[in-house]
């Protein structure tokens, strides 16, 4: 009789085949990425059309950015709505009047009423639907398993870096062979297509708001906390940091006398983003989640210091690289510190908070950087400036984004729906990273 104790098995390694095997999850990462390829295709479809139809650059990037900025302002008030009434009642509707408004700017645009155009413009935005905040929001209940959830999350963070690399490329490919029009219709169908995909999937049409327990704050169901609030303000450096990389890609370009650079410079940064999604989610990592947190935002102002050196056009793309690649670990850690200091009631809410810190960040970044276009060395530096200010605020809040300053909850039950016993969306169960 053996007296030593059995070892226990490892675990199974986790793939992403696994992950995409698990039922309705190819068909709801798919449909987000389709419906969300507006929001790379839409603002470069209106500036081409606005030029097109006889405006001006300045009057095209103003609709451009209008369409941007309304769509992110937009996006908490949205996630409450989809906190209290559900995806389904808050997707299909705002899929249906985004497209149509899209479809029907060049129509309106010919009466050439520019207010006209700007209404129709900023009303497109406000009706984006919420679908990045309504995909984190269904993970749980989908991937009961943390180390798979882990995994979606990184794939799902990762990938968004293709929306910006694919959709101006679609729209450039469709105004050039045919007219913006076209890339206005297109972008609108997807953005339908993939929204309506998404919406129709049990998992989305099952999903209700969760039922508020002791640990989240009460009848009142806050969502604010010291904690949430430094971590939002972090972000909004991350967002900063792209906005001021945005424009700097630009001035490269011009001082280098090479157009392509403009997007290279973007491409190379999302192309690190999506390799560091890859690796980060089929890795298993020792620490808090603060922890991982904080050492990938110091290695994402690391990785913008080489830009201080005036790097040329070959250095400086593959130096993107770097910073892209742990943005994805910021962004995803930044998910699962948000929904462990989150009322169990306002999730979605909460994803759409940090959707628009990150945004708000990125056009603040994009006006500065703008300003400074004509000094090489500050423009170069900006971007480090907002991961330097990430990272200081996060240093600030680590106290109150762990564990110390309150427990994790062991586990977040959704309320029931009606449905088959054997089904095993129901009921719908949180279990934190």
């Amino acid at each position: 009789m053996s007296l030593t104790a059995p070892t226990a098995a490892p675990a199974p390694r986790i793939t992403y085949g696994a992950v995409l095997g698990s039922p309705y999850v190819a068909r709801l990462l798919g449909g987000t990425l389709t419906g969300r390829l507006p929001n790379g295709m839409a603002p470069v479809a209106i500036l081409l059309w606005a030029t097109a139809t006889g405006g001006s650059i300045a009057f095209g990037g103003l609709l451009s950015a209008l369409y941007g900025l309304s769509s992110a302002l937009s996006q908490p008030v949205k996630g409450r709505l989809m906190d209290r009434r559900g995806q389904t009642a808050v997707h299909l509707p705002a899929a249906v009047l985004n497209s149509a408004l899209l479809v029907a700017l060049p129509v309106v645009g010919h009466q050439g009423i520019p207010a006209l155009a700007t209404a129709v413009v900023v009303a497109a935005g406000l009706t984006t639907p919420p679908l990045e905040a309504g995909l984190r929001a269904l993970w749980p209940s989908m991937l009961p398993n943390p180390r798979l959830r882990h995994a979606a999350l990184a794939l799902d963070t990762g990938t968004q870096g293709l929306l910006y690399i694919v959709g101006p490329l679609l729209v450039a490919a469709l105004a050039s062979a045919h007219s913006p029009s076209l890339a206005l219709a297109v972008t609108a169908a997807l953005g339908l297509v993939g929204t309506a995909t998404v919406a129709s999937a049990p998992p989305s049409r099952r999903w209700r708001p969760a039922q508020p327990t002791s640990t989240d704050g009460g009848p009142g169901r806050r969502l604010t906390s010291p904690g949430l609030v430094l971590l939002f303000a972090s972000l909004t450096g991350i967002g900063f940091a792209i906005g001021s990389m945005n424009v700097w890609s630009i001035t490269m370009a011009e001082h280098h006398d090479q157009d392509m650079l403009s997007g290279i410079l973007p491409a190379a940064f999302s192309t690190g983003s999506f390799l560091g999604g890859l690796v980060y989610g089929r890795g298993t990592w020792t620490g808090t989640t603060t922890g991982r947190l904080i050492i990938a935002g110091a290695a994402f102002l690391a990785g913008w210091l080489p830009l201080l050196a005036l790097l040329g056009p070959y250095a400086a793309t593959c130096a993107v690289m770097v910073p892209g690649a742990f943005l994805t670990v910021v962004v995803a850690c930044a998910y699962v510190t948000t929904d462990a200091l989150t009322s169990a009631a306002r999730t979605s809410e909460a994803y759409a908070w940090l959707i628009l810190s990150i945004g708000a960040g990125q056009a603040a970044g994009t006006a500065l950087a703008g300003r400074l276009a004509e000094q090489p060395f500050a423009s170069a530096a900006l971007p480090a400036v907002g991961a330097a200010f990430a990272l200081a605020v996060l240093l600030v809040a680590r106290p109150r984004l762990g564990p110390a300053s309150r427990p994790l909850r062991p586990g977040r039950h959704r309320r029931p729906v009606p449905g088959p016993a054997q089904d095993p969306l129901n009921p719908l169960t949180f279990k934190p990273i």
